[in-house]
């Protein structure tokens, strides 16, 4: 998962976030120290976070497994953990940005966990955690909880089917590398550049397609797949909102595959900052099940 476009939605959508909506529940927060980081690909910087706090997340074995970030605004002054009702009661305007980021590997025994964040923009239009990630230094903190998670490849299932964008690649290279050798496959990876391409161990039966160029190829290239009749099947897709929704169209409509065989959902959507899209999940437009 990233930060998701900073361009500014249009005004209808925007007045919609506004509505008073109950405060977010207080979850514990883990304060975790960058030990390094490296840039993957252009677009990609992997950032390795650890330290004591590590022991206050909950990792679990999903392939998706993800942790909330809370990333102070720069010159805020804000040091974690953060007191986040005296925030709201006193300064809601200083109120660390949330951000929900797959956990690309988790080594409880070496003591760290690495993101993979995609960097888009500069300055106030790369996103808030992307332009954290781009500015951290080794020590620096940020607060964490987690981990959520709902997906994992079934070891006995007879063909698996990955879909998504830059956006879903950590969760579709640790799928991928949780595969038996025996699987069985296809992932449809979609980029916007082809030097962003990552190096992936996949069993001999998985194919691995890199999608050059536009969101709308994942959809296309969907269309034309032929998957194997009669095959058991676990699907996971994940992507761009917009272009989701017609993955799914395409799954449980025209395919219909069963719904309880698909992991599906959107982590992104083109237009919208990562707040109007986490608020927009509770109305019509946020729905990918239309």
């Amino acid at each position: 998962m990233f930060d998701a476009s900073s361009t500014p939605a249009p005004a209808a959508a925007a007045e919609s976030t506004t509505q008073a909506r109950p405060a977010r529940p207080n979850r514990p927060q883990a304060v975790l120290e960058v030990i390094s980081k490296e840039r993957i690909t252009p677009q990609m910087m992997r950032v390795r976070l650890g330290g004591e706090g590590l022991a206050d997340l909950s990792p679990n074995d999903f392939t998706d497994s993800y942790v909330k970030l809370l990333i102070a605004a720069p010159g805020s002054g804000l040091t974690p953990p953060y007191d986040l009702d005296a925030l709201r009661a006193e300064s809601p305007e200083l109120l660390p940005s949330r951000r929900t980021y797959t956990v690309r590997r988790w080594d409880l025994e070496a003591g760290f966990i690495d993101i993979d964040f995609v960097l888009h923009g500069t300055g106030e239009d790369a996103g808030v955690a992307a332009r954290w990630a781009d500015e951290a230094i080794p020590g620096d903190l940020v607060a964490a909880s987690g981990a959520g998670g709902a997906y994992a490849p079934r070891p006995e299932v007879g063909f698996h089917l990955i879909v998504g964008d830059h956006s879903a690649l950590p969760a579709i290279v640790r799928a991928i590398e949780a595969l038996p050798p025996r699987a069985r496959g296809v992932a449809l990876i979609q980029l916007q550049q082809d030097r962003d391409r990552q190096r992936i161990e996949a069993p001999e039966g998985v194919e691995v397609r890199w999608l050059i160029g536009e969101n709308e190829l994942l959809v296309t290239a969907l269309e034309q797949l032929d998957l194997p009749a009669g095959e058991d099947l676990q699907v996971f897709a994940h992507g761009e909102r917009g272009i989701i929704k017609r993955v799914r169209r395409e799954l449980v409509t025209v395919r219909s595959i069963p719904k309880d065989r698909i992991s599906i959902s959107a982590y992104w959507a083109l237009g919208r900052v990562e707040d109007q899209f986490q608020a927009e999940k509770r109305e019509p437009v946020g729905r990918i099940d239309d």
